[in-house]
């Protein structure tokens, strides 16, 4: 696979932190968008919950590989090899997301986690977090943006430290690792019918990730 390499790659004044403008043209979005329907009909969306409180959060969430992202009421945040409502396992992370992942990450092990989570509606948003729940932190965090555009914000090692926010559109690439990869980060609010990549509207976004040592 040949990708749209960008003339300039742009960093966001954060060490560790590289914004790839464009990295996936038109026609390799529609081509990645095709492959996560099938993926999606093996795993289909569900809504974690917040720990303690059950609350839902305000996105949908999936994955594909070895490893699925979750979060609960009771048992919190993890990963786990089935999927939580169907308790199948999950489907493998298609094969364009590990050359991507093998054209970015510079990273010598394949991701284990593909976390998709569909942004749909005013109010889907991401708050500041961090990627903390993987054993191997010496991977970098790898995420793909399909569709709407969000307004991307990214602070320091400790959340109250200072923001700054940027926009990712569809077919951008970020990845984050060395002193960033703990950073907190999030998404503000997507800029509505931005994008006609999705037929329903709405942002994927996709989180390549290196789990375990």
């Amino acid at each position: 696979m040949i990708l749209n390499q960008p003339s300039q790659v742009q960093k966001m004044h954060v060490k560790g932190f590289t914004i790839y403008p464009g990295y996936l043209d038109r026609e390799m979005q529609v081509e990645l968008v095709a492959e996560l329907r099938k993926t999606i009909r093996n795993a289909p969306f569900f809504k974690p919950t917040m720990p303690g409180t059950g609350k839902p959060f305000s996105v949908e969430m999936t994955s594909a590989g070895p490893l699925g992202w979750v979060s609960d009421k009771h048992d919190g945040y993890r990963y786990q090899d089935t999927h939580p409502v169907t308790k199948k396992p999950w489907p493998a992370i298609p094969d364009m997301l590990l050359s991507i992942w093998r054209e970015v990450a510079h990273y010598e092990k394949l991701p284990e986690c593909c976390l998709i989570n569909l942004y749909r509606g005013p109010k889907a948003r991401m708050g500041l977090h961090r990627d903390e729940d993987e054993e191997d932190l010496a991977a970098p965090v790898v995420s793909i943006s399909l569709g709407d555009t969000a307004i991307f914000r990214m602070g320091g090692l400790n959340r109250g430290d200072p923001t700054s926010s940027i926009k990712l559109g569809s077919g951008d690439i970020v990845t984050f690792g060395g002193t960033a990869r703990l950073n907190y980060h999030g998404i503000d609010r997507i800029i509505q019918h931005s994008s006609r990549l999705l037929e329903q509207g709405g942002r994927i976004n996709l989180t390549l990730r290196r789990v375990r040592p």
